[in-house]
């Protein structure tokens, strides 16, 4: 006869936490989705939607509601679930709020509790996964954290953990971050709004349209260079945009990396780590690449052909209006651009008879390039 041995308790233990979780959610429900009345015959959607609330002081009305579990490589957290209103969170103080925020903003204090809530490590085993070279580095910031109660050490010389009331915090602070990591993007964009003369030159009635153009069909010329496109199409719209379309691979539109956010979107909003080429800007040191283009435009949108779809984003002023949406489909690949630049920065439209000698001399230089300029159908 076999005997099967099994762990009741930890059976119970997970089913325990299944409950609770089930219970969060269903108040969660039923504080979210009121019965509904006898007169309603519209569903309710199931996106996210605002909506306007006639009550005086709605603040009151909200509430989050927050409960889980993390299983470390040593240890196992478990919360019940637990409730903050909206009104007291908003009412947190400034100044203190913001103090939490900075001193764990600093990258290696964060990596220190990142690697600590995985399993226990001493400071020696602190030191070499996070590649800090020395101990002097980590004492201030043990220090530091130790004073905040965010760390704990089991004996003297012991290895460090997390306090297990401060875990669920920290999940959910790095969750939040999570939700809000391309608002720094958006952030440095605004800031190429407002130093605009960095890129374009010391002279707003100067700034020159085509150092824009100009850096769009760039990158179209290095995938000309890499092997995978022959023609580039420069088509100018009646209302003062222009599109630059080529037929080479088409950026790719997928997360990469585990990433959150598609690729296309990286390479129009991220400033510093863009793929895209810079090229130097009239009169100034900083380059011009896609995501400035992106944030000195009014509105921008890519269209990206390939793996058999065509795929397009909206953008104002660096910012996505939309998804990555699919929006029909092709057998050709590519990528086209189609930009306005802001009326309130370039007071000066496109020279095109400029644009023409600049094309002339792209195909003398790029043999095999062919460079149509074109009026838009529709005009």
């Amino acid at each position: 006869m076999i005997l099967l041995k099994r762990n009741v308790e930890a059976e119970l233990d997970e089913l325990k936490l299944q409950l609770t979780e089930l219970h969060a959610m269903v108040k969660q429900l039923i504080s979210s989705n009121p019965a509904p009345s006898v007169h309603a015959s519209h569903p309710r959607p199931a996106a996210i939607t605002s909506q306007t609330n006639t009550v005086q002081d709605p603040v009151h009305q909200g509430g989050v509601y927050f409960s889980g579990h993390f299983q470390g490589s040593l240890s196992r957290y478990q919360w019940e679930p637990q409730e903050r209103r909206a009104s007291q969170l908003l009412d947190l103080d400034g100044d203190k709020v913001a103090k939490i925020l900075s001193a764990l903003g600093h990258r290696q204090r964060l990596d220190i509790l990142r690697a600590v809530i995985h399993e226990p490590l001493t400071g020696a085993e602190i030191v070499e996964r996070l590649n800090m070279g020395t101990t002097g580095q980590l004492y201030h910031h043990i220090k530091a954290l130790v004073g905040a109660n965010l760390l704990i050490q089991e004996d003297r010389g012991g290895k460090y953990t997390l306090p297990d009331h401060r875990a669920l915090p920290l999940l959910l602070l790095l969750a939040s971050a999570g939700e809000l990591l391309d608002t720094s993007d958006y952030m440095e964009l605004a800031h190429v709004r407002e130093d605009a003369s960095g890129y374009l030159g010391s002279s707003p009635e100067a700034y020159d349209p085509l150092a824009l153009l100009r850096s769009v069909i760039e990158n179209s010329i290095i995938e000309h260079q890499a092997g995978y496109c022959s023609e580039i199409s420069i088509i100018w719209h009646e209302d003062g945009s222009v599109t630059v379309a080529d037929n080479g691979r088409g950026i790719p539109v997928g997360a990469i990396g585990g990433a959150s956010k598609s690729n296309v979107q990286a390479v129009l909003t991220e400033l510093h780590h863009s793929t895209s080429v810079s090229i130097p800007g009239s009169c100034s040191d900083k380059g011009i690449n896609i995501p400035v283009v992106n944030a000195l435009s009014e509105r921008l949108s890519v269209e990206v052909r390939r793996e058999g779809k065509i795929y397009r984003q909206d953008y104002k002023h660096g910012i996505p209006l939309s998804n990555v949406n699919i929006v029909g489909l092709t057998r050709d690949t590519g990528t086209s651009i189609t930009f306005l630049p802001d009326p309130d920065i370039f007071r000066v439209s496109f020279d095109r008879h400029r644009l023409t000698s600049l094309m002339d001399a792209i195909q003398a230089s790029n043999a095999g390039l062919t460079v149509h300029v074109l009026e838009d159908e529709y005009q």
